[in-house]
């Protein structure tokens, strides 16, 4: 004989349409690296957060549900970014410059009150992204915890491949090369002296160089962003490149016997080739180079800091 069917037990269903799975939580920053605020691939920027965790929010009985537009955006982690290499920029300069450079892909933009006027004082747009308010106690937990960020910061892609033919072609300026300089900080400066004497490009070698980050773009003050920056693999390769398309290759090294100012030619364009303070230019560049040149310097002082070399060395070429 057929069963008797089921009485109803009461329970409501196990997930109701729509309803939100939880999710797992993102990794916490390493405050101490300076790829803090890297974004991981694949995570979404706009996705907004439960205020006690990323469990959905559940209505009180008798009151209406709060949407997730009647809160206060959340400043988003490091672990919660939108594309492959999303990474924040901080601070007026470098922000603004990367606003105003239409191959930078911008993501979110979070400023305080005071920063947005600020910024709409010096930036009139294009506006590709929407400024979101945010406290300036959020910055701390998407930047390292020495980031001078003006409370500002944009989250963006970084930027294409620049082909160093390319670069050539667009600009009439000197090339700057930089053998195994690793240290963000100094590869900044140096964009900002190849910003400021007009360089056509600086190229750095793929595997021995910091990527691009926020540390590197604040030290840069923007440039970042004017200069193009060209990643070679092989250096002398890159060497032997401009040699074709007719540029003197200086390599600094301090035992050279001639200076830079009796080296340089005056017909044809200049790249320079400077190596990092403490091990210098390597055998292979050295041998590439079409001469090595040095910069007078007083005696006892063996040596420059890369950056300040290479703005010495560049204006000793602008200015012939």
């Amino acid at each position: 004989m057929p069963r008797p069917p089921k009485r109803p037990t009461g329970r409501s269903p196990a997930r109701a349409p729509g309803h939100a799975p939880k999710s797992g939580r993102a990794p916490r920053p390493d405050r101490g690296g300076e790829e803090t605020g890297r974004i991981r691939p694949g995570a979404e920027a706009d996705t907004p957060r439960h205020p006690r965790g990323d469990a959905p929010h559940k209505p009180s009985r008798g009151r209406p549900a709060v949407t997730a537009t009647d809160a206060a955006p959340e400043a988003p982690r490091p672990g919660a970014g939108a594309g492959s290499g999303a990474y924040w920029i901080y601070g007026q300069h470098a922000v603004i410059a990367a606003l105003a450079n239409p191959l930078r892909k911008p993501r979110r933009l979070l400023t305080t009150a005071e920063a947005e006027t600020a910024l709409r004082e010096r930036f009139s747009g294009p506006w590709r992204v929407t400024p979101e308010r945010a406290e300036r106690s959020r910055f701390g937990t998407f930047l390292p915890e020495d980031a001078v960020h003006q409370g500002i910061a944009l989250l963006a892609e970084p930027l294409e491949p620049v082909a160093l033919e390319d670069a050539i072609e667009a600009s009439e300026g000197p090339v700057l090369l930089l053998d195994q300089v690793t240290d963000p900080r100094n590869v900044g400066a140096a964009l900002r002296a190849a910003a400021a004497f007009g360089a056509a490009a600086v190229v750095l070698q793929d595997r021995h160089a910091p990527p691009e980050t926020g540390a590197l773009a604040r030290a840069a003050s923007g440039t970042l962003d004017v200069v193009p920056v060209v990643r070679e693999v092989n250096l002398s390769r890159a060497i032997a490149t401009l040699q074709k398309h007719n540029f003197w290759v200086l390599g600094l090294a301090g035992e050279a016997k001639r200076t830079l100012a009796e080296a340089a030619p005056r017909d044809r364009r200049v790249a320079l080739v400077l190596g990092a303070e403490d091990s210098g230019l390597r055998r292979l560049q050295r041998e590439t180079c079409d001469e090595l040149v040095r910069l007078p310097m007083a005696e006892g002082v063996e040596s420059l800091n890369v950056s300040a070399a290479a703005a010495v060395a560049l204006y000793e070429i602008v200015r012939r």
